[in-house]
């Protein structure tokens, strides 16, 4: 693997020195492509759209993100970041590379979640997409078309990831190919209107797996915290690498959204009906209080502390978009009954 990782390093060189006044471009899709997006940006405006489609972005973002997750302790990943450092190989010629605010993940980076996040909940957008598409207008140009703008946008996730230093292009290229096969496979069976019980069950079981699968590899030897300690070493900014990028964020935030869309289906089973102009209303407010639900700040120590904290602000996010909100907006808009 060593000369894979290293034409890696070459290719992010030179993406870097070629391409630094796209430098923000590469920024915003790296952004765009965080599985935290797919829920706190993506998802609200799916699902004003289109109910179904909405929850659909919420299922396959959640389960596409703990198999990324797995994958990861299985394969070791490096990241170029620190294998720069710590590979020995470049101390007479050192790549001229900068990192980035959002370059340092603590986990390891094999395959690339957000490759793998990122196609897979954007294929069950587009797809839907095409298909409505072409049940309307009966134009192939037209569902082609935007086939052509999911790979584009697949193909500016990537390389950003690779701009940025937070993966290697085989990384990138894998979590692509994996995502793509799971939207198609998990676009089949969307939870909707499936009992609370469901939810629950499901989201223990995410929990559970994932902490007997590291129980399991912890017992044989295998220290899974060793990418934590590679990025804290050769981070540039020791405050870029942040909790909330860790592996066991990524679990809680997937058991949390699973759980929420479960809990908000048993709230209100089959949502609201709300016209055009107040579902954009609920769009608007939505997005402002995700913005802050995001944004508030959670105490660090102890971990479990945090990681708790975590999994409720999550399991949050889908009550506020399919019941709270749109709850409100009704109560705005609703026409007094006559009497």
């Amino acid at each position: 693997m060593e000369s894979v990782y290293r034409q890696g390093v070459w290719m992010a060189e030179a993406l870097q020195q070629r391409s630094r006044s796209l430098e923000d471009l590469w920024l915003v899709a790296s952004h765009m492509g965080d599985p935290k997006a797919a829920v706190l940006l993506v998802f609200p405006v799916v699902f004003y759209i289109h109910r179904r489609t909405g929850i659909a972005v919420l299922w396959v973002a959640a389960l596409a993100e703990w198999l990324n997750l797995v994958l990861k302790w299985i394969l070791f990943g490096e990241r170029p970041y620190w294998w720069i450092g710590e590979s020995g190989l470049f101390s007479e010629k050192p790549p001229e590379v900068q990192q980035f605010l959002s370059t340092c993940e603590s986990g390891p980076g094999s395959p690339s979640g957000h490759a793998m996040v990122t196609s897979a909940v954007w294929w069950v957008i587009i797809s839907s997409l095409a298909s409505f598409s072409h049940a309307h207008t009966g134009s192939k140009i037209l569902s082609a078309m935007l086939y052509l703008l999911y790979a584009v946008f697949l193909g500016c996730v990537g390389l950003s990831r690779i701009f940025i230093l937070a993966h290697f292009p085989h990384q990138v290229i894998a979590g692509l190919l994996t995502g793509v096969l799971l939207g198609v496979f998990l676009k089949r069976s969307v939870p909707e209107q499936r009992p609370l019980l469901f939810f629950f069950r499901f989201s223990v079981a995410l929990l559970s797996a994932a902490l007997i699968f590291h129980a399991v590899l912890e017992k044989t030897g295998i220290d899974l915290s060793w990418s934590i300690s590679l990025a804290k070493r050769w981070c540039s900014r020791s405050e870029w690498v942040r909790m909330d990028t860790a592996p066991f964020s990524s679990l809680n935030r997937d058991a949390g959204v699973l759980l929420g869309l479960g809990l908000a289906q048993y709230w209100k089973p089959g949502g609201w009906t709300l016209p055009r102009a107040p579902r954009t209303l609920c769009l608007a407010l939505s997005s402002l209080v995700l913005h802050y639900i995001s944004r508030f700040p959670l105490p660090t120590v102890p971990p479990f502390l945090f990681y708790s904290l975590f999994f409720l602000k999550y399991s949050i996010v889908p009550q506020v978009v399919m019941v709270l909100v749109p709850g409100f907006v009704h109560l705005l808009t609703a026409k007094p009954k006559r009497e």
